[in-house]
């Protein structure tokens, strides 16, 4: 075997140009494709960040049907107090929870007492939501990043629209459940950026002034934000979460709770998938690349060197060896293609994070750093493909190799 690597190396070198530019196709694409596949998955996963630590967190629980019409924020939908209590304390037990914020949600009327519009509303603990969604602070584009009692974020295209500033008063206006009205004065604290997604536009007041306005004797809560430590188990937590809770029926035999993962809450997880598919699309595109190039080389190789092949083939070379020399030349020509691909790739992503030039806008976040990261078991992944690719390529050359006949072989002229 060493024998005839040391055979395929050499005739490599005998025909250096064919080498260099079939060994160069590959390791464009691969260069393209370990690029891509960096860039990309950079910006998906910090859009997938942008989306669940401004806003909806990793997961999000609700009574059974909420989600169903959360366009109108039923107050009929929320969860009871007592319902509340019970998955408060499946949740303190578990680990993988970083933390969890309980909000509010409903709809009324803003009011700066010359104007007055719709607003949608959430009501939370402030230092609850502020660490389920370490993003909200962040986006405060005015006035103070803490949320007291009495106190509105409100969003920046209503202040505008309302020409409401840091300070002023306003007047919130809501609907109770029971249909009677109430209203509450409060202080404009912070005017939140706008964020793309579901509860980008919502205003944030104290949980306790919410069931204030909305008269409540004991919190229900609309929904329950939740937190991971670690995002990679969100699918699986999901999964456990949603078992645990099934088990919870109320008094007619009926689910009380809902999970929902953020893909289920979010019309960007669509995106996330485009951005998937076309990454395969993108390896495919590899593998053709790789598959043509090498095959195209092989072919012309044998072309070139039937006479060759005669020869050694009537000096008694088994067809076996004949066949293995020709796709070790197939293997070496993935092997230079890879490293080189790689070397460059990882040149170009090194580059890319250091210079940090490239940046884009998502929503209304502006000058977003984009930072590809290398992930090892996608460049393995890559490289075993483009190599095995090679070695396949090279097999229907080969095989034309040895099976050729020797005395027909050295009459080619």
């Amino acid at each position: 075997m060493g024998d005839l690597f040391k055979i395929a190396v050499r005739n490599l070198f005998r025909y250096k140009r064919r080498t260099i530019l079939t060994a160069s196709l590959i390791a464009i694409g691969v260069i393209f494709v370990s690029s891509y596949i960096s860039i990309s998955g950079s910006f998906k996963n910090m859009m997938i960040g942008q989306i669940t630590d401004s806003m909806i967190g990793h997961l999000q629980v609700h009574r059974k049907g909420y989600v169903a019409s959360i366009e109108n924020l039923p107050l009929n939908m929320n969860m009871k107090p007592q319902a509340f209590r019970k998955l408060e304390s499946i949740l303190n037990g578990q680990t993988e929870i970083e933390a969890y914020s309980p909000r509010i949600k409903f709809g009324g009327m803003f009011s700066t007492f010359v104007e007055t519009t719709n607003i949608r509303l959430n009501g939370v603990y402030p230092e609850k939501e502020f660490k389920a969604i370490p993003l909200l602070p962040s986006r405060v584009a005015e006035g103070q990043g803490t949320l007291n009692r009495g106190e509105i974020f409100v969003p920046e295209l209503l202040a505008r629209g309302m020409k409401a500033k840091i300070g002023d008063m306003i007047v919130i206006v809501a609907t109770n459940e029971d249909g009677s009205v109430n209203g509450r004065q409060f202080k404009i604290s912070g005017i939140l950026e706008s964020a793309t997604g579901p509860g980008g536009r919502d205003g944030y007041i104290h949980i306790e002034d919410a069931m204030e306005v909305l008269r409540m004797g004991e919190m229900e809560v609309s929904e329950v934000a939740i937190r991971l430590k670690h995002f990679g188990e969100a699918e699986a937590f999901t999964k456990k979460l949603d078992g645990l809770l099934s088990g919870e029926m109320n008094k007619e035999g009926k689910p009380i709770f809902e999970v929902h993962a953020w893909q289920q809450l979010s019309p960007f997880y669509n995106v996330a998938r485009m951005i998937d598919m076309m990454t395969v699309f993108i390896q495919l595109m590899l593998i053709a690349v790789v598959l043509i190039s090498i095959m195209n080389v092989m072919i012309m190789a044998v072309y070139e060197r039937i006479r060759e092949i005669g020869t050694i083939a009537a000096i008694g070379t088994l067809p076996s060896k004949i066949l293995s020399m020709f796709v070790i030349e197939g293997l070496c020509l993935g092997v230079i293609g890879v490293v080189a691909g790689n070397l460059i790739g990882l040149a170009i992503i090194f580059i890319l994070n250091v210079s940090r030039w490239v940046t884009f806008d998502f929503g209304q976040q502006k000058g977003l750093v984009l930072s590809p990261t290398v992930d090892p078991v996608n460049i393995l992944a890559i490289s075993a493909i483009v190599i095995f690719v090679s070695v396949v390529a090279s097999l229907q050359p080969a095989l034309k190799a040895s099976r050729m006949d020797p005395i027909q072989a050295l009459r080619h002229v």
